[in-house]
């Protein structure tokens, strides 16, 4: 006989949210601090779940070769592989170390997977996500696995620590109106687990003031440590440049892509109107042709006069020996070529470009979120941050952006050339 949890008691101050899941809470938001558990008791709840109930889990971080290397690979302060001792193999029937899967002898798949690839998923039919650091997850993740759980009375619990104003933000504000979550912030001093010894020494050790007060105090208040555009999107909000911004029919409009191959293409919608750059909608989608994004383009109302796009358009497929630029005027779509600028002087004219700009907040919500989250890359082992930017999901947003504000420095106070038009009565994300 083996008890699940296995060899496992939670914390006091994990209890409530254990709680709240056993009396029937199907959505849970936990801020809590740095080293307080929230993958072990997430962990720990799946697999009573899977086997006290046979489907699919999933525990969710923003990558999976983040979840192969902080769950599949990691180590507790006791020695112990963390996937064994919460999965301990009496209870499996397979284990699929590849895909990180394990099946369990309930007939329950519990597996890890990455918010960066959430989209390869379809088809699945979970009955529990756990949302590991969801405030530097792709936000999509949650949108398009919601309807999944919604329908067959799944749950979800998020599990973050702060990174600004985000997407993870609301998602509290919004939980914390709702009686039907369960919602929590708990930090230092609430837990008592980290003493103010232990901060002071990772004080000395070079934590910033504003790190310590996200990690160990749960502040939403400081940016997103190392983003490129945090400062300039907080202000952005502070200024109200985050608003609903209308689509002018006298305007022409402009299109900026990133193009992707094997992941995602972004791609910007704007007007310029006097001085005024209104950024009036955002698409991305993944695993799609260029005909596809001609169709969406194709089904707005917007005037378009110019589509932009880096360099690469200009490569030829193998297959077809064309360029993916003669594919997309094949499709009507007549593609002008960004200048090519290091992505230092592409992030500096992006920063330049944000002050000035008005951003739908509805439409581009997603693009937005990108923006924020936007960060260089952090070396653990040096302990500094590089100067390249991390790949992760928001970067073809923020690759986008950065040629829309080249594209913008480069035509300012220059006619537009027109290159396609289209004015149907649909609305974009209709």
């Amino acid at each position: 006989m083996i008890t699940i949890p296995y060899d496992w008691t939670p914390r006091p101050h994990q209890l409530p949210l254990l709680q709240a899941l056993d009396g029937g809470i199907k959505r849970a938001v936990c801020v809590w601090h740095r080293r307080a558990g929230k993958d072990n008791v997430s962990l720990n709840f799946s697999i009573k779940e899977a086997i006290r109930i046979p489907g699919v889990y999933w525990h969710m971080l923003p990558t999976a070769a983040q979840a192969r290397k902080v769950i599949w690979d990691g180590i507790d302060n006791l020695g112990r592989r963390i996937i064994n001792h919460a999965i301990p193999p009496a209870i499996r029937t397979h284990t699929n170390k590849s895909e990180m899967r394990i099946e369990l002898i309930s007939g329950s798949i519990w597996q890890l997977v990455g918010s960066d690839n959430y989209d390869s998923l379809v088809g699945s039919n979970p009955r529990g996500v756990v949302f590991s650091e969801f405030s530097v997850a792709d936000p999509m993740a949650w949108e398009y696995i919601r309807p999944i759980l919604t329908a067959n009375g799944g749950w979800a619990i998020f599990i973050f620590t702060p990174r600004g104003k985000n997407h993870a933000y609301e998602l509290l504000k919004m939980g914390r109106g709702n009686p039907e979550w369960f919602c929590e912030v708990l930090d230092v001093e609430r837990t008592g687990i980290i003493s103010p010894d232990q901060i002071d020494g990772e004080r000395r050790a070079g934590m910033s003031q504003a790190m310590i007060q996200q990690e160990f105090y749960c502040s939403f208040d400081s940016a997103l440590e190392g983003a490129y555009f945090g400062a300039q999107m907080d202000q952005a909000r502070i200024d109200g440049r985050i608003c609903k911004v209308p689509y002018d029919p006298a305007a022409p409009a402009i299109t900026v892509w990133d193009l992707g191959v094997g992941d995602s293409t972004a791609i910007w919608i704007a007007q310029l109107v006097g001085r005024e750059v209104r950024i009036i909608d955002y698409y991305e989608a993944s695993g799609e042709g260029l005909a596809h994004y001609a169709k969406i383009l194709a089904a707005q109302p917007y005037n378009f006069t110019e589509h932009w796009a880096p360099h690469d358009i200009e490569v030829r497929e193998l297959g077809t020996g064309k360029s993916r630029r003669e594919t997309a005027l094949s499709y009507g779509i007549k593609f002008r070529v960004i200048p090519r600028l290091s992505v230092e002087d592409g992030i500096e004219a992006a920063r330049n470009l944000i002050p000035r700009a008005y951003f739908d907040a509805e439409k581009c919500a997603q693009g937005i979120e990108a923006l924020k989250s936007y960060r260089k890359t952090f070396d653990p082992k040096k302990e500094v941050w590089s100067e390249a930017p991390l790949h992760d999901w928001s970067s073809h947003a923020a690759d986008a952006f950065r040629y829309l504000a080249i594209v913008i420095d480069q035509r300012r106070g220059s006619a537009p050339k027109p290159s396609i038009i289209h004015q149907p009565a649909v609305s974009w994300m209709g």
